[in-house]
């Protein structure tokens, strides 16, 4: 994975032994048909969030937490970068 992709919020330790785990399971995921991708993404993000956040109310506010992160984080760094790109392409909206 090109470095820009990594977000750099965590030691490299870790994104060290992350790394490989997750990009077995990209190479996995990247079999799936089109119509198939959307749903295995959720279920794997489904299932991680359900086997680290214990059933607490707490626990599942964390969680949305770190969804709502993730979400921002995608977007700064990837699809407004891009929109910017577009719209030197295009042209902004009048």
């Amino acid at each position: 994975m090109e470095e820009y992709f990594i977000m750099p919020y965590i030691k490299k330790e870790f994104r060290e032994r992350l790394d490989p785990k997750i990009d077995g399971l990209v190479d996995e995921l990247r079999k799936a048909s089109l119509e198939e991708l959307d749903g295995q993404v959720n279920y794997v993000i489904f299932r991680l969030l359900l086997h680290l956040y214990p059933p607490k109310y707490f626990n599942y506010n964390r969680a949305l937490g770190v969804l709502s992160s993730v979400i921002q984080e995608f977007y700064r760094r990837h699809v407004a970068p891009y929109e910017d790109l577009k719209i030197a392409e295009t042209g902004d909206i009048s």
